[in-house]
């Protein structure tokens, strides 16, 4: 499913498929990273078929699709510049691709935003944000795989660094008058995030 989607969006930007092939294997190369216990392809496809819900919501589906593959595909859990080499790395490859400049930099603002987590003035940012942050919404048996997972990413820390960084994380989005920005996803999620995030800083 991801990589028909990934190929199909291409083709509507350029006939060339040995270019298309060769960035969708830097995408499943570079979310397959041994390293990475959350932020993978399974990840992707969670966010796929979430968006896919709300499709109808959504006024530039093909921004989202290369919001979705790019947003993460730089990640080191040393750097903090993640989000800003991914953007790099989207607007590069679209370039190639010839990509109109409005989808770029719409998309390389979306990539962003899942920085800060804040309200934005375009929707589909805030939808793409909330879809992004919904695993805090999900049953505390997913919940709870997700928190261990981040946790093995991070295992270059002792506890004595993470958990107060991690602690520090989860308080900024307690803090938040709304975690999560359209009124689909708070109304699906905002309780039940509210409350996995509580009983994960208890434990920490």
């Amino acid at each position: 499913m991801l990589k028909d989607t990934f190929l199909s969006l291409l083709s509507n930007y350029s006939n060339n498929n040995s270019l298309h092939n060769i960035l969708w294997e830097e995408i499943a190369h570079n979310y397959s990273n041994e390293q990475r216990y959350y932020h993978t392809l399974e990840h992707l496809e969670s966010l796929l078929v979430q968006l896919t819900e709300v499709k109808d919501k959504i006024n530039h589906w093909d921004t989202i699709l290369f919001t979705l593959f790019y947003h993460d595909v730089i990640y080191n859990s040393l750097k903090s510049t993640n989000e800003e080499k991914s953007a790099d790395l989207a607007v590069k490859r679209m370039q190639q691709l010839h990509v109109p400049k409005p989808i770029i930099e719409d998309c390389k603002n979306q990539i962003l935003a899942t920085k800060t987590h804040k309200l934005s003035e375009d929707s589909d940012t805030n939808y793409f944000i909330d879809t992004d942050l919904s695993v805090l919404g999900k049953s505390w048996e997913i919940y709870s795989q997700y928190y261990k997972n981040v946790r093995k990413e991070y295992a270059i820390y002792p506890n004595l660094i993470y958990n107060p960084g991690r602690k520090k994380a989860l308080t900024h989005f307690l803090d938040m008058d709304k975690i999560f920005k359209t009124e689909y996803f708070y109304q699906k999620f905002e309780k039940t995030a509210r409350e996995n995030i509580q009983r994960e800083i208890e434990l920490l």
